[in-house]
Protein backbone atom coordinates (compact mmCIF):
# COMPACT_ATOMS: atom_id res chain seq x y z
CA UNK A 1 0.00 0.00 0.00
CA UNK A 2 0.98 3.62 -0.27
CA UNK A 3 3.11 5.26 2.41
CA UNK A 4 2.00 8.73 3.51
CA UNK A 5 4.57 10.56 1.38
CA UNK A 6 3.47 8.55 -1.68
CA UNK A 7 -0.18 9.20 -0.93
CA UNK A 8 0.47 12.95 -0.80
CA UNK A 9 2.37 12.75 -4.07
CA UNK A 10 -0.37 10.88 -5.91
CA UNK A 11 -3.40 12.84 -4.65
CA UNK A 12 -4.67 15.82 -6.60
CA UNK A 13 -3.00 19.14 -5.88
CA UNK A 14 -6.37 20.47 -4.72
CA UNK A 15 -6.68 17.91 -1.92
CA UNK A 16 -3.00 18.26 -1.00
CA UNK A 17 -3.39 22.03 -0.73
CA UNK A 18 -6.60 21.57 1.25
CA UNK A 19 -4.66 19.51 3.79
CA UNK A 20 -1.93 22.14 4.21
CA UNK A 21 -4.37 25.05 4.35
CA UNK A 22 -6.54 23.23 6.89
CA UNK A 23 -3.55 22.48 9.12
CA UNK A 24 -2.32 26.08 8.71
CA UNK A 25 -5.66 27.37 9.97
CA UNK A 26 -6.49 24.79 12.62
CA UNK A 27 -3.26 23.34 14.07
CA UNK A 28 -0.43 25.88 14.23
CA UNK A 29 1.99 23.63 16.20
CA UNK A 30 1.70 20.84 13.62
CA UNK A 31 2.03 23.34 10.78
CA UNK A 32 5.18 24.80 12.34
CA UNK A 33 6.62 21.30 12.81
CA UNK A 34 5.97 20.51 9.15
CA UNK A 35 7.49 23.84 8.09
CA UNK A 36 10.59 23.15 10.20
CA UNK A 37 10.94 19.65 8.75
CA UNK A 38 10.66 20.99 5.20
CA UNK A 39 13.17 23.74 5.96
CA UNK A 40 15.61 21.20 7.36
CA UNK A 41 15.18 18.92 4.33
CA UNK A 42 15.82 21.87 2.02
CA UNK A 43 18.72 23.08 4.17
CA UNK A 44 17.22 26.52 4.77
CA UNK A 45 16.02 28.25 7.91
CA UNK A 46 12.27 28.13 8.61
CA UNK A 47 12.11 31.93 8.43
CA UNK A 48 13.12 31.71 4.76
CA UNK A 49 9.95 29.73 4.05
CA UNK A 50 7.81 31.83 6.41
CA UNK A 51 8.65 34.97 4.44
CA UNK A 52 7.42 33.48 1.18
CA UNK A 53 3.83 34.14 0.09
CA UNK A 54 1.67 31.29 1.35
CA UNK A 55 0.90 29.82 -2.14
CA UNK A 56 4.63 29.65 -2.95
CA UNK A 57 5.47 28.30 0.52
CA UNK A 58 2.80 25.62 0.28
CA UNK A 59 3.99 24.56 -3.19
CA UNK A 60 7.51 24.18 -1.79
CA UNK A 61 6.23 22.29 1.23
CA UNK A 62 4.14 19.89 -0.84
CA UNK A 63 7.03 19.16 -3.20
CA UNK A 64 9.25 18.39 -0.22
CA UNK A 65 6.72 16.42 1.83
CA UNK A 66 6.58 13.80 -0.94
CA UNK A 67 10.10 12.65 -0.02
CA UNK A 68 10.50 9.35 1.86
CA UNK A 69 12.41 11.00 4.71
CA UNK A 70 9.37 13.12 5.56
CA UNK A 71 6.87 10.24 5.71
CA UNK A 72 6.30 10.66 9.46
CA UNK A 73 5.42 14.37 9.28
CA UNK A 74 3.33 13.80 6.13
CA UNK A 75 1.43 11.04 7.92
CA UNK A 76 0.78 13.38 10.85
CA UNK A 77 -0.62 16.04 8.51
CA UNK A 78 -2.95 13.58 6.77
CA UNK A 79 -4.09 12.03 10.07
CA UNK A 80 -4.82 15.42 11.65
CA UNK A 81 -6.76 16.55 8.57
CA UNK A 82 -8.84 13.38 8.53
CA UNK A 83 -9.48 13.34 12.28
CA UNK A 84 -10.46 17.01 12.47
CA UNK A 85 -12.05 17.86 9.13
CA UNK A 86 -13.51 14.49 8.13
CA UNK A 87 -14.24 12.98 11.53
CA UNK A 88 -17.80 12.21 10.44
CA UNK A 89 -16.47 10.03 7.63
CA UNK A 90 -14.25 8.08 10.03
CA UNK A 91 -17.18 7.59 12.40
CA UNK A 92 -19.47 6.49 9.54
CA UNK A 93 -16.90 3.94 8.32
CA UNK A 94 -16.30 2.43 11.75
CA UNK A 95 -20.02 2.42 12.58
CA UNK A 96 -20.77 0.64 9.27
CA UNK A 97 -18.21 -2.00 10.18
CA UNK A 98 -19.61 -2.19 13.73
CA UNK A 99 -16.19 -1.41 15.22
CA UNK A 100 -16.14 0.20 18.66
CA UNK A 101 -14.48 3.62 18.63
CA UNK A 102 -14.37 6.97 20.36
CA UNK A 103 -15.06 9.77 17.88
CA UNK A 104 -13.36 7.88 15.06
CA UNK A 105 -10.38 6.68 17.08
CA UNK A 106 -10.00 2.94 17.62
CA UNK A 107 -8.05 1.14 20.31
CA UNK A 108 -8.18 -2.36 18.80
CA UNK A 109 -9.15 -3.18 15.23
CA UNK A 110 -10.38 -6.69 14.41
CA UNK A 111 -7.92 -8.96 12.61
CA UNK A 112 -10.39 -9.46 9.74
CA UNK A 113 -13.54 -7.89 8.41
CA UNK A 114 -16.34 -9.52 6.39
CA UNK A 115 -16.36 -8.73 2.66
CA UNK A 116 -20.04 -7.75 2.63
CA UNK A 117 -19.66 -5.36 5.59
CA UNK A 118 -16.59 -3.77 4.02
CA UNK A 119 -18.25 -3.28 0.64
CA UNK A 120 -21.33 -1.74 2.28
CA UNK A 121 -19.17 0.58 4.40
CA UNK A 122 -17.14 1.73 1.37
CA UNK A 123 -20.28 2.26 -0.72
CA UNK A 124 -21.80 4.30 2.13
CA UNK A 125 -18.73 6.55 2.28
CA UNK A 126 -18.62 7.04 -1.48
CA UNK A 127 -22.29 8.03 -1.53
CA UNK A 128 -21.80 10.61 1.21
CA UNK A 129 -18.27 12.07 0.82
CA UNK A 130 -16.02 13.26 -2.03
CA UNK A 131 -14.59 10.29 -3.89
CA UNK A 132 -10.93 11.31 -3.63
CA UNK A 133 -11.24 12.06 0.09
CA UNK A 134 -12.65 8.56 0.65
CA UNK A 135 -9.80 7.07 -1.38
CA UNK A 136 -7.23 9.04 0.62
CA UNK A 137 -8.83 7.94 3.90
CA UNK A 138 -8.97 4.25 3.02
CA UNK A 139 -5.37 4.27 1.75
CA UNK A 140 -4.24 6.11 4.89
CA UNK A 141 -6.25 3.68 7.02
CA UNK A 142 -4.37 0.71 5.59
CA UNK A 143 -0.99 2.43 5.91
CA UNK A 144 -1.42 3.88 9.39
CA UNK A 145 -3.03 0.96 11.18
CA UNK A 146 -1.32 -2.25 12.13
CA UNK A 147 -4.06 -4.36 10.58
CA UNK A 148 -3.77 -6.42 7.42
CA UNK A 149 -7.17 -6.70 5.77
CA UNK A 150 -6.51 -8.38 2.40
CA UNK A 151 -10.05 -7.61 1.23
CA UNK A 152 -9.53 -3.86 1.79
CA UNK A 153 -6.17 -3.95 0.01
CA UNK A 154 -7.78 -5.79 -2.91
CA UNK A 155 -10.63 -3.26 -3.02
CA UNK A 156 -8.14 -0.37 -3.12
CA UNK A 157 -6.33 -1.97 -6.06
CA UNK A 158 -9.39 -3.09 -8.03
CA UNK A 159 -12.14 -0.50 -7.43
CA UNK A 160 -11.57 2.41 -9.81
CA UNK A 161 -13.54 4.70 -7.49
CA UNK A 162 -10.74 4.33 -4.92
CA UNK A 163 -7.84 5.18 -7.20
CA UNK A 164 -5.76 8.15 -6.05
CA UNK A 165 -5.19 10.98 -8.51
CA UNK A 166 -7.05 9.19 -11.28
Amino acid sequence: MLASYELLGFMSSGIALEILNFIYESDKPLYRAALAAVAEARKVRPVFLERQPRPQRHATMLATLTRPGLDLITGNLIRAWLLKKYNGMLVDFLDSLQITHKEGVVEDLPATIEDAKLKTAVDTLLAKYPQEVVAVYLNAFTDMNEVDWPNLKALLKEDTRLQIGG
